[in-house]
C-alpha cells in the first residue's frame, strides 16, 4: 500500500489495542502503542533510504528484506525497544504484540498489490504479488479516516469504532480475493483467440469496477486489455525485440536490478547513427497508451554503456534524464 494509507492503518490498529485492558487502561500505555503502531505499520517502508544510492538498487530492494520473515522480528525488537528507553515501566509484551501486529498487517497488505514483496525471504527470494488491491484503494483510505475522526470526536469508544471497521475489512478483502479469482478464472472463456498455453493476469486499478489483464503467449509476447464493467476489450500488443543489444544490455546494473524484480519485462530497440537505446518495460502498468515503469540503457555501436535510468517516468522526463551525447 501507499506511505498514507499505512499511516491511517497504523493509527486504526492503535484504536484497536483499546481492546486489549493493559491498554485502555492507562494513557501512557496507549500513548506507546499509538507510537508503536505509527512506526511498525511504516518501519518495513523504511528502506525507502535507499533511494539515496540510485533507483537501480531501490528497486531491486525495495520490498526484499525489509519484508522478510526475519525483518518482522528485527523490526518488533527495535521499535519496541525504544519504546521501552522512552516509556519506563511499559508492559513490553502487550505493546511488542501490537507493534508486531502492526508491521506483519503492513506486509500482509503489500501481498495484495501488485508491485509485490519477498515476504517470504529468506525462504525463497521469489516476488509474491497477488494483484488483488491497488496499492491506493480509496475505500481502505476513507474507511480508516472516517472511524480515526469518529474516534477524535469521541462519537464512541474505540473498542466499538475499530473493531466494526476491521470487520468490514475483512469482508472486503475477501470479496475482492473472490472477485479477482472469479474474474481471472474466466479470461480464457472472454477471449476467443485463447490458446492452450497462454497466461492470464487481472491487474487492479484504482477504480473496484475497472481491472487491466495481461495475457503472456508462449513466445514471450503480450496482449494488454481492460475488463471495464465486466466489459473485455484488447487494447494493445508487444513483442520483444530480437536485437544484440538486447542481450548486452541484460549485463549492465541498471537493468539486471530491473529484470531481478519484474518477471513481465518486454525490451524494445531503437538503433541511432550513434548506437542503441534498449528500453525494458514492465507491461503491468499500461497507462494512457504507455509504459511508465522502465529501465532504459544507451549502448555505443560496441555495446558499451553511455546512460541509463531505472524508474518510473514518462516519455518527455525521460529525455531530460538521458544522455544524447555517447562521448
Amino acid at each position: 500500500m501507499d506511505t498514507g494509507t499505512h499511516l491511517v492503518i497504523g493509527l486504526g490498529l492503535a484504536g484497536l489495542a483499546h481492546l486489549d485492558p493493559v491498554v485502555a487502561s492507562d494513557s501512557t500505555v496507549a500513548t506507546a502503542v499509538l507510537i508503536g503502531t505509527v512506526l511498525g505499520s511504516q518501519a518495513p517502508d523504511f528502506d525507502g533510504l535507499l533511494r539515496m544510492k540510485g533507483n537501480a538498487v531501490y528497486i531491486k530492494n525495495h520490498r526484499g528484506l525489509s519484508h522478510s520473515l526475519p525483518a518482522l522480528i528485527l523490526w518488533t525488537i527495535l521499535i519496541t525497544g525504544g519504546l521501552a528507553l522512552a516509556f519506563k515501566g511499559l508492559p513490553l509484551l502487550h505493546v511488542g504484540l501490537w507493534v508486531l501486529g502492526a508491521v506483519c498487517f503492513h506486509v500482509f497488505t503489500d501481498l495484495f498489490n501488485t508491485y509485490g514483496t519477498q515476504a517470504f525471504r529468506p525462504f525463497t527470494e521469489k516476488w509474491i504479488s497477488w494483484n488483488i488491491i491497488h496499492i491506493f484503494d480509496p475505500f481502505i483510505f476513507i474507511s480508516h479516516l472516517i472511524a480515526i475522526f469518529l474516534w477524535v470526536i469521541r462519537a464512541a469508544e474505540p473498542q466499538w469504532i475499530f473493531p466494526v471497521l476491521y470487520t468490514i475489512m475483512a469482508g472486503y478483502y475477501i470479496w475482492r480475493t473472490v472477485t479477482h479469482y472469479r474474474l481471472e478464472k474466466s479470461l480464457p472463456r472472454r477471449d476467443p483467440d485463447s490458446e492452450e498455453r497462454d497466461q492470464y493476469y487481472l491487474i487492479p486499478t484504482v477504480n473496484l469496477s475497472i481491472w487491466n489483464v495481461v495475457k503472456r503467449k508462449s513466445d514471450g509476447s503480450y496482449l494488454l486489455g481492460e475488463l471495464r464493467n465486466d466489459e473485455f476489450r484488447w487494447l494493445d500488443q508487444v513483442a520483444p525485440d530480437d536485437h544484440p543489444a538486447v542481450e548486452a544490455s541484460k549485463s549492465h546494473p541498471s537493468i539486471a536490478a530491473f529484470l531481478y524484480f519484474s518477471s513481465f519485462a518486454i525490451a524494445e530497440v531503437k538503433p541511432y547513427e550513434w548506437g542503441y537505446e534498449v528500453r525494458w518495460a514492465d507491461v503491468r502498468y499500461r497507462h494512457r497508451k504507455q509504459y511508465p515503469f522502465v529501465a532504459v540503457l544507451r549502448m555505443n555501436l560496441k555495446y558499451e554503456p553511455i546512460d541509463s535510468y531505472v524508474g518510473w517516468v514518462s516519455e518527455s522526463r525521460l529525455e531530460k534524464k538521458l544522455r544524447m551525447d555517447p562521448f
